[in-house]
């Protein structure tokens, strides 16, 4: 079973999804979830994977799906908080690569602000 809720941080929604992300309910719900934030304009989403506890092929798929749809219509998916099982798994199927993951929601919003980054950019006076 899988429970996905989301809410608004400044410009970003962060999508908190909880439970196992497998063929049938769990990866319909998440793409149901993704096309509905996408059709209300919400371009900046943040999936919270931390109560993430098993992610099966279908899931990895809705996953990359959900990243192709956001990027086509000139957004970003961030994920945040992967469990180390659904970690492990993204690497060994070399799609931590593709993904950028964050493990602090603080730094993960502020990623989608380039200029204010402060994993990416360095301070100001250096």
């Amino acid at each position: 079973m899988i429970q996905v809720n989301y809410r608004q941080i400044d410009s970003v929604t962060v999508v908190d999804v909880a439970g196992r992300i497998t063929l049938g309910d769990g990866s319909t719900l998440l793409r149901d979830t993704i096309r509905e934030l996408l059709d209300k304009g919400e371009k900046r989403i943040l999936l919270n994977l931390g109560e993430v506890n098993y992610i099966d092929s279908s899931g990895l798929g809705e996953l990359v799906s959900a990243f192709t749809q956001v990027r086509k219509q000139g957004g970003d998916l961030k994920l945040l908080n992967l469990t180390r099982k659904v970690r492990d798994l993204l690497q060994i199927t070399k799609l931590y690569t593709v993904f950028d993951v964050r493990d602090s929601e603080v730094a993960a919003i502020a990623a989608f602000d380039p200029e204010i980054d402060s994993d990416a950019a360095p301070s100001p006076g250096m």
